[in-house]
Parts: structure tokens; C-alpha cells; sequence
């Protein structure tokens, strides 16, 4: 029997690829998972197979409640938790429901390249602001606002992607001020906000919501595994309302009620911050790995070493094609994104960005010495 590819990438033998930003399969919690979903299902409770409670299944929402109240250093109110099938599937559904056809959004220059083509399926017009190594550069942001009114603008702030860099307290203040003063949603991509190695970020953005304006998104998919598909948005009871009266959960019910009982597991049996403290044991040394094998063996690249997340955003010198160097590098079996795919405004032509989750250490340095042969 031919063999068939189960899951989303399938990277050929004896290639290193840089521009996969995912866990590697060998360190997914299949055993931590296994425990957990024995122990839900030998409860007994049929509930689990129903359909579920449109925000999400009470008893999890109070789980996640402690357990993000323990990460973050500050309380989390159930009820200000909705449950999602992971934040891709969220935007999916604040496009839905928040905007049509030919509405403005606002991006960051760079931003993570698939949410772009979210935008995209639902014909918004994206317009870009820059960032620097303190987030979302916030003159900036007042001068696009002259010329155009966003629905939203869609932020990662804490160990940016690509960028890894972290929007700073000051800032997040003045963001959510800019949103009351412009009547506009603060769409924040949260999903690194627990992978802090060298720094702790600020408090995520709902926290500095003062006015019922920040959609704070997270995900199980970089915590524990992305195949489960399950999220949350934190935000205010009046803006989660739309989402627990739209059509779509009055059909179909809450998302993931069974997959959200058996993390309800993970994390009531301590698995969840176990594997957590791993995950960022594991990711720091693949992080400082890299960062001194690149400096060693290509030291014409310029980066930042990041605090936290999945990735390195770093540039060659200007008039570097970074797209053309890929096709280079792929006749030697190594991989990365180029900076262009992270442009709305088909800039960064000379930025690459490496991650450091998939691969082991040994990997991250083979690939390096790969890629040294053709940037000098």
C-alpha cells in the first residue's frame, strides 16, 4: 500500500528547512495525552460526545482560567474566555463576523504570512504599519489613521512573527487609546505569549483594554500540539457576545468539546505545565544554538537574538534577493522562509526568517553549515 501523508507538511528525507514553524513530531505529548484522555474518559460523562456550550464547556473555561491565571501573574475570568477551534479558525470568524467585502484592516510590516491570506479570502484591503524592536511603532500608526479607518488591527505583540520582537507596555497603552479614539477592534495574535526564554513579556493586550476594544487570541497548537485545534480568545463578555449567538455555534455547538475535555485533563493532572516548562527548556537551547551557529559560520547576517517564540528575523545586505538565494539553497537541501512572504507591501526582499522549533540542535547546526556554502 502506497503511503499517505496524514499531516500538513511532509519533509523529505535528509532536508533541513528552516521555514517550518511547528514543533517537531518527536516531541509531541502523545504519552502526556494518552494519560489525560484515559483519565476523561473513564469518568463516564457521555457530555463530552454532545454537542457543546457555545463559549466552551464550563468546567475547561474554569481550568484554563487558573492555568492562564498561573502563567500570566494575573487573574482570568472565565467568563471572559471563548473557545476556539486555535487562532487561525478565530480570525477566520472575526472576519465573519466583524467585517465585509472591500473593509480595511491594518497589518504590521511584517507580519505572519498566512494570516494575510485570511484577509484575503474575505477581500479586505490591507494596509501596513511599520514595527521596530519595540513592537508596533505608534507614529506611524496615528499617520495611516489620518488616511484610513480599519475594522481592526491585527497585532502579534509578545516574540513577533516573524519578527520576534515584543510590543512594550507604553505602547499597548497607547494602542488601546488609539482604538477607543478610532473606533477600532485590536485583533491580538497571542500565541508565543507563554514561550518566554531570556525576558517576560508584558501582560497580553486584554489586560490594557480600558474600553472593550482587544480580541486576545491563544492557542494550545505552540503549548502543546497543533493537531488538537484549540484556542481561546480572551476579551470583555460584550465582545464575545457575537461569537456565542452567531449561526454558525447556534448549529453546530461549542468547538471541540471533546478535544477541550481531554486538555481539561492535561491540565488538571499538572501535564499541561510540565510540558510547558519543557517546551521552553527545549526551545531556548535549540534558540541559543542557532543564534551562535549562524553568528559563527555566516556572520555577514545581522539579527537580534529574540526573548522568546519560534523565531530568528534576520537581513543580508541590501540588494540581497532572498527568494533567488532559496532556490540556491534548496539544491543543497536546506530551507527558510524568505522575507517577502511576511510584506503586504512586497518589501524585506534581503530578510530571511530561521525557526528553531522543528529541529534538534545537531540538525540546526547542519543546516547552518549548509547554508554558509552559498551566503559569504
Amino acid at each position: 500500500m502506497a503511503k499517505v501523508q496524514v499531516a500538513q507538511i511532509s519533509v523529505p528525507e535528509g532536508w533541513i528547512d528552516f521555514g517550518i514553524g511547528q514543533p517537531h513530531v518527536d516531541i509531541l505529548p502523545l504519552d502526556q495525552l494518552t494519560r489525560a484522555a484515559t483519565h476523561r474518559l473513564q469518568q463516564g460523562d457521555r457530555n463530552i460526545l454532545q454537542y457543546g456550550m457555545q463559549q466552551g464547556n464550563g468546567n475547561f473555561r474554569g481550568s484554563l482560567s487558573q492555568f492562564l491565571s498561573t502563567e500570566y501573574g494575573a487573574p482570568v475570568d472565565p467568563d471572559h474566555l471563548f473557545i476556539t477551534a486555535g487562532i487561525s479558525q478565530a480570525l477566520d470568524q472575526i472576519c465573519a463576523l466583524h467585517t465585509r467585502p472591500g473593509d480595511t484592516v491594518f497589518v504590521e510590516e511584517p507580519s505572519y504570512f498566512l494570516a494575510l491570506r485570511i484577509f484575503a479570502d474575505h477581500g479586505l484591503k490591507v494596509i501596513s504599519t511599520p514595527i521596530d524592536e519595540n513592537g508596533l511603532i505608534i507614529e506611524a500608526l496615528e499617520e495611516k489613521l489620518v488616511k484610513h479607518k480599519p475594522v481592526f488591527i491585527y497585532t502579534i505583540p509578545s516574540f513577533h512573527n516573524p519578527a520576534g520582537v515584543t510590543l512594550s507596555a507604553n505602547r499597548r497603552e497607547k494602542l488601546v487609546s488609539l482604538g477607543e479614539k478610532h473606533d477600532f477592534l485590536i485583533v491580538a495574535d497571542e500565541v508565543y505569549q507563554m514561550l518566554a526564554y531570556t525576558s517576560t513579556p508584558p501582560l497580553p493586550m486584554t489586560y490594557f483594554d480600558t474600553s472593550e476594544r482587544v480580541l486576545s487570541l491563544g492557542s494550545f497548537s505552540k503549548i502543546l500540539a497543533p493537531g488538537l485545534r484549540l484556542g481561546w480568545m480572551q476579551a470583555k463578555p460584550s465582545l464575545l457576545e457575537p461569537f456565542i449567538v452567531c449561526g454558525y455555534l447556534d448549529s453546530g455547538g461549542g468547538l471541540n468539546p471533546f478535544v477541550s475535555s481531554i486538555v481539561n485533563s492535561m491540565i488538571e493532572l499538572g501535564l499541561q505545565k510540565d510540558y510547558l516548562n519543557f517546551l521552553r527548556k527545549t526551545y531556548r537551547d535549540r534558540m541559543v544554538a542557532l543564534n551562535k551557529a549562524l553568528r559563527q559560520h555566516i556572520p555577514v547576517l545581522r539579527f537580534t537574538d529574540p526573548d522568546g517564540g519560534y523565531f530568528i528575523w534576520s537581513y543580508l545586505p541590501e540588494g540581497t534577493d532572498t527568494e533567488a538565494l532559496l532556490a540556491e539553497a534548496k539544491k543543497r537541501q536546506v530551507g527558510f522562509q524568505p522575507g517577502i512572504k511576511f510584506s503586504s507591501a512586497k518589501g524585506f526582499c534581503n530578510y530571511l526568517r530561521f525557526c528553531f522549533a522543528f529541529y534538534g540542535e545537531e540538525d540546526l547546526m547542519e543546516g547552518v553549515e549548509r547554508l554558509s556554502r552559498i551566503i559569504r
